[in-house]
């Protein structure tokens, strides 16, 4: 690491004062970069993440191209399911395939158990390369919710319903949450070896949680993501939570134990603060409006960034991901916009 470190982040992240808005932006590794796409030419998503210096490489890539305040790990919810025994593919134009869904209780028993050092030790090796040598800014490592990572293994591939995913889990209460069990405890393990081996933060994506109804988000993910929770503040490490399509769950998630609240496009920092949100806040501009020409990026971008600024703590990012479509140099120009603005405002 030449330069300074940039820990504005992570002040953010605990609620603290900082000089200008910090900005990083969900899927920022990758997908619209030239360099990437000419990667995947050759090698796909799980080839990628299984060769460290190829895998940092792509995650350095934004914070060098866009001036970002926070690299991700580039890497996949799905990438530690093969050591629970899921067969995932990633498959181009459609997503996470799995060939042997968990459709009963004797599915859920036959899950594995993770050992980081020896399952995914790729994984580690790749943030010990970039937080040791290559970033001078915070390196947010992930994993995704026992929902959102039920859902692809029940349903297995993608889904617009979650019919089966909600079958099971009101039909057999049992299965449902031993398979809520199995998953949490991968996750704290999971998590626990990135931040030792140097993520400085931790996402959480409850993707698609919004797909319940609040009172059985309630029932049957607020328990065990409230276990997850407790068991990584003792990492000592912000602690983040994003879903999309879920304003009717913030009020459940503030009550979480973690320290920042990532929003999609659908609330806005005013409503958030209305609800009586007080933790620091993430997002959330709609990656759509990326596609637009530069003057109505720049007057929604400034709404949000004033919002932020009259309600913070405030970390700017996107309401979802970064889609391919984007230009690089327009999100290059938004982080300075960003910055700048937030500056001097």
């Amino acid at each position: 690491m030449t330069n300074s470190f940039n820990d504005t982040i992570l002040k953010a992240f605990r609620g603290e004062p900082t000089e200008h808005t910090p900005v990083w932006y969900m899927r920022q590794a990758g997908r619209s970069q030239p360099e990437y796409r000419k990667l995947k030419e050759k090698y796909g998503l799980f080839e990628i993440t299984h060769q460290p210096e190829l895998c940092a490489y792509v995650t350095r890539l934004p914070v060098e191209n866009y001036g970002v305040d926070a690299a991700i790990l580039y890497k996949d919810i799905m990438s530690p399911l093969p050591a629970l025994g899921v067969d995932v593919e990633i498959r181009k134009g459609v997503g996470p395939v799995i060939h042997n869904p968990v459709r009963n209780r004797q599915d859920v028993e036959n899950l594995g158990e993770i050992d980081p050092q020896s399952d995914v030790p790729y994984v580690l090796d790749t943030i010990s390369l970039l937080t040791k040598e290559q970033l001078n800014v915070p390196l947010i490592g992930f994993s995704g919710a026992p929902f959102t990572l039920a859902s692809y293994m029940i349903e297995g591939g993608p889904s617009k319903n979650y019919h089966k995913t909600k079958s099971l889990m009101y039909r057999d209460e049992e299965t449902w949450f031993l398979l809520m069990d199995k998953l949490a405890s991968m996750i704290i393990t999971y998590v626990q070896a990135q931040v030792k081996a140097g993520a400085r933060a931790i996402q959480i994506f409850d993707s698609w949680g919004g797909a319940l109804h609040a009172a059985d988000y309630r029932k049957f993910i607020k328990p065990v993501m409230d276990r997850i929770f407790r068991e990584l503040r003792k990492e000592g490490v912000p602690l983040i939570l994003f879903g999309v399509g879920a304003p009717h769950l913030l009020g459940d998630w503030d009550e979480l134990p973690i320290d920042v609240l990532g929003l999609d496009w659908r609330t806005s920092i005013t409503e958030a603060r209305e609800m009586g949100i007080q933790k620091p806040l993430q997002g959330n501009l709609d990656p759509a409006v990326l596609l637009s020409e530069w003057d109505v990026i720049e007057s929604r971008a400034k709404s949000i960034l004033d919002e932020g600024l009259k309600y913070g703590p405030h970390i700017f990012n996107l309401g979802h991901g970064v889609t391919p479509e984007i230009k690089p140099e327009t999100l290059r120009k938004l982080t300075e916009l960003v910055h700048t603005y937030s500056k001097n405002n």
